[in-house]
């Protein structure tokens, strides 16, 4: 049983960087960054950061990279993989423990596990050339490096400060370093030779000769460990250091000073510093899942922000499709952004910008987070009137200030909507922007609610008049598509109608538990209440009434969202299920659980994709509905369903999640197998494999127009009879059909033709048999049809229709001749071989005879056995079709994205 019957996983969104380092590779002028995200990686451009491909999923997260050229080597687990681009080529098996250190080196790729053993293996055949184990007490293993032509030599550092030189391929050690009585986080090569910068847990950064074991230079980070250096190799003489605080130090070598800092390069630890082959850039990676790129041309030697890719830094807690389009999503979480997040393109994802948050922050030595607004808790957006104004509003943790945002603009609007009457300790808790983008309704902890002109900023009254609209927090809050009714839900266990323009109350409804959410449907005007016993109610808000209870989940409801014609909703609660209800049948129809809670849902309007964002996680989640594309039984779950766990999509689509994926792909490579194979043998194969059907390569006029012959002939009927030649044609007349063949006349016609004024009947005139069906009688005693297979190969589409005529005892056959055709048809269908011109002949031969075999009890039942291999045959062609047709569409939204 499928896990969920409706959504399958597609793909995961707003992944950029991990904590895992990335690598650079460089191909000509053109240089690329790889980035770990967990069991995938990500293939970037550094000259626009444009996401080139992802690679295949691994069973476990990937925990370290290293790259050779444009080849990258992955360890997962125990295995070490090697790609090019997005391809396995190779795989490293041997390892006990999890590797944490990769190292390529010449034809050799060395590796270091958590068990501090260190194998040497051929990169090229994959044996294990060497190993080494080295005691964890007195050098654990942190970290390798190879430095600039030192052949067969390894250089390792170790936790406790010191650093070995070995010749790995002797298995010797060379020179051990006595180091500095710190722990070697990080060893980078020098442009000069024999020197190397030494990174230390306790920030030293330590510029070392190999050669004659001197100390050139020594510098201290000021904020932690060194975790990562690069050096600039432009010509210029400046080397770059990070830690764990997300500043990066730029040092002078000539002056042996520190030249720069860039502070807040990133929100926590920078994962890897890459300077790009000879240009003044600096590539950075951070754990606030983030790219950077730095451009140094400025007078003091700093560096500007160039370009950037980001995603949420710490986890979403709200999400919105935008639009109409159903291609962009509107996030926020607990890092204080509000994101768009595109579903097809990652180049239009952006942050929508809250000012010079980072000038400010560096003129009063804050970070840039720390002035940003708080977590925004609720939001509303509408694109009616994007263009003309700001168009839409968020609450805040903490605050009743309620903040307008400028879509357009990609930025926060210009009104902070405060309410006078409300009481200072009061906290915004839920908004909405009206259908016609005019107006802002605020429901507040105190149970007031306030309109705003979401134009001016400015204050259009307050319902309830003198008191609060509810007597405990407002949790929703709603407006209909003509601005007429609002509708508030509170904690107080009611439900309210108002009237919008007049304020007044018009109904109110008792709910058995405080409102915990609402959501509300603008073009069936559905309002769905969440309530704090766990349960949903569907509200008509036309005729005012419960009409739907769902009860189930066994935890909070985080989320609500409504397909577009409203026939489904689909809850997520703190129970980590996401179930989903038919409105018309009152009934549960998919379940399943996530291994983490889903704190918001929305559903795209144009209903293919569902996402999804979950606690803990920074992910944002696309769910493809399976309705779209293949049949879907809508049965009710039973009342002992069990749901199963689901695995989250990743940040590839073509991953093959769903089983029937992955067998059609399983397929696909077995057919393709046998494809090259039979190639190999024979170029012009009759029939590739015994599942699948050949066609029979004649042009679409042969086979289209038998079926079509009756009306192609009315319509080509002349207006006036034919008028005989004045003289005869010059040219031999021909025999109608695919080769060339002259009309020749045979004895009897020739004798015929003299004798055309005798009376006597000559009985060669009179011969029942055509060639045609002397044909099909023979192959019916031998049991084989070949060569009347190639009979109706070569006659055209008249000569076809006319002898599939003569076969019933109307026009001269008989009923033999049509169990011995229908025996042709089955034998020929078996074989899957001239499939489309069997049809059209199937068709044709149906519609002439179908009275006569309907008349006939054997003839019926050979046509009911016919019919039964012929659906054997096309449900066999249809799954191959619609398997062909989903590898085809995950493969083109993988090439889009």
């Amino acid at each position: 049983m499928a896990a969920s019957q409706l959504f399958a996983p597609y793909r995961a969104l707003g992944f950029v960087s991990s904590h895992v380092p990335a690598v650079l590779h460089s191909a000509g002028a053109d240089s690329f960054i790889t980035t770990a995200i967990g069991r995938t990686f990500h293939y970037y451009n550094c000259a626009k950061l444009n996401l080139t491909f992802v690679g295949i999923p691994q069973f476990e997260p990937i925990s370290c990279l290293a790259s050779q050229g444009m080849l990258l080597f992955t360890a997962s687990g125990l295995d070490i993989k090697l790609w090019k681009r997005a391809k396995e080529i190779r795989v490293f098996r041997g390892h006990r423990k999890n590797i944490h250190s990769l190292l390529p080196f010449g034809e050799h790729l060395i590796s270091v596990d958590d068990d501090n053993e260190v194998k040497i293996w051929n990169s090229k055949s994959t044996e294990l050339y060497s190993e080494m184990e080295f005691d964890a007490s007195n050098f654990r293993i942190t970290t390798v490096m190879h430095s600039s032509t030192y052949l067969n030599k390894i250089l390792f550092g170790s936790g406790q400060g010191s650093m070995q030189l070995w010749n790995v391929k002797t298995n010797q050690l060379i020179y051990s370093f006595e180091g500095w009585a710190s722990s070697v986080l990080v060893i980078a090569q020098a442009p000069a030779v024999d020197v190397v910068a030494v990174g230390l847990q306790n920030g030293n950064v330590v510029v070392h000769n190999l050669k004659f074991d001197a100390t050139l230079m020594k510098f201290q980070q000021d904020w932690g460990p060194v975790t990562q250096i690069s050096f600039r190799t432009d010509h210029i003489p400046v080397m770059a250091s990070a830690g764990t605080a997300g500043h990066v130090a730029l040092w002078d070598l000539e002056k042996k000073r520190l030249l720069s800092t860039m502070y807040d390069c990133h929100d926590g630890s920078v994962s890897s510093l890459h300077f790009l082959p000879s240009q003044p850039l600096l590539v950075s990676t951070g754990q606030d899942n983030s790219i950077n790129v730095w451009i140094f041309d400025m007078s003091d030697g700093g560096g500007r922000l160039l370009r950037s890719r980001k995603g949420h830094s710490a986890p979403p807690i709200g999400c919105q499709f935008y639009g109409s389009s159903g291609q962009l999503i509107l996030t926020t979480g607990l890092d204080r952004a509000f994101r768009v997040t595109c579903t097809v393109k990652d180049e239009f994802n952006t942050e929508l910008s809250q000012g010079s948050v980072i000038k400010k922050a560096k003129l009063k030595g804050v970070k840039a987070e720390e002035l940003k607004l708080s977590p925004i808790t609720a939001f509303s957006a509408e694109e009616a009137r994007e263009r003309d104004w700001d168009n839409v509003a968020t609450c805040h943790r903490g605050s009743r200030v309620v903040r307008t945002w400028n879509y357009q603009n990609k930025c926060i609007g210009k009104h902070k909507l405060d309410a006078r009457s409300v009481p200072a300790t009061a906290k915004a808790e839920c908004v909405v922007v009206s259908h016609c983008g005019n107006f802002v309704l605020i429901g507040y902890s105190s149970g007031h609610v306030e309109t705003f002109n979401i134009q001016s900023g400015l204050p259009r009254g307050s319902f309830g008049s003198s008191k609060a609209a509810h007597d405990g927090p407002v949790r929703g809050v709603a407006i209909n598509a003509v601005d007429r009714d609002v509708i508030t839900g509170s904690a107080d266990r009611t439900v309210k109608f108002w009237e919008f323009r007049s304020k007044r109350l018009t109904e109110t409804l008792a709910m058995g538990a405080p409102v915990s959410r609402m959501l509300f449907h603008i073009e069936s005007s559905m309002l769905a209440v969440a309530l704090d016993d766990f349960r949903v109610h569907v509200i008509d808000s036309d005729i005012r009434r419960t009409i739907r209870t769902f009860s189930g989940h066994e935890n909070e409801i985080l989320d609500m969202t409504f397909s577009p014609d409203s026939r489904w909703l689909i809850t997520s609660s703190m129970d980590s299920s996401v179930r989903t209800w038919d409105l018309p049948s009152a009934r549960l129809i998919d379940y399943f659980i996530v291994e983490s809670p889903a704190t918001g849902i929305s559903l795209s309007p144009t209903g293919d994709f569902l996402a999804t964002i979950h606690a803990d996680d920074l992910g944002i989640y696309l769910w493809s509905n399976k309705t779209l594309y293949s049949q879907v039984s809508l049965r009710p779950l039973p009342v002992d369903y069990q749901p199963r766990v689901v695995d989250l999509p990743t940040t590839t689509s073509d991953d093959n999640q769903s089983a029937g994926l992955g067998e059609s792909v399983a397929h696909a490579a077995d057919v393709k197998d046998e494809v090259d194979a039979d190639d190999d043998e024979e170029s012009d194969a009759e029939q590739l494999a015994d599942y699948l059907v050949t066609l029979s390569r004649l042009p679409n006029s042969r086979w289209k127009n038998l079926v079509h012959l009756d009306t192609i002939k009315e319509r080509n009927k002349p207006k006036e009879p034919p008028k005989a030649p004045e003289a005869a044609p010059f040219f031999l007349p021909t025999v109608p059909g695919l080769g060339f063949k002259f009309a020749t006349e045979d004895k009897d016609k020739a004798e015929d033709l003299k004798q055309d004024q005798s009376k006597l009947i000559r009985m060669a005139k009179l011969r029942p048999k055509s060639d045609f069906q002397q044909c099909l009688e023979t192959c019916s005693s031998r049991g084989t049809f070949d060569s009347l297979i190639e009979m109706l190969i070569a006659m055209g589409s008249s000569a076809i229709a006319v002898e599939l005529h003569c076969l019933g005892p109307d026009g001269g056959g008989s009923r033999d001749q049509l169990m011995q055709m229908m025996d042709f048809f089955a034998e020929q269908l078996e074989t899957g071989k001239n499939f489309e011109m069997l049809q059209s002949i199937l068709h044709v031969f149906l519609k002439v005879h179908g009275d006569s075999i309907a008349s006939d009890e054997q003839l019926s039942g050979r046509a009911e056995e016919l019919l039964r291999i012929h659906k054997e045959t096309w449900t066999r062609v249809q799954d191959l079709l619609n398997r062909s047709s989903c590898l085809v569409n995950y493969f083109k939204s993988a090439t889009l994205s």
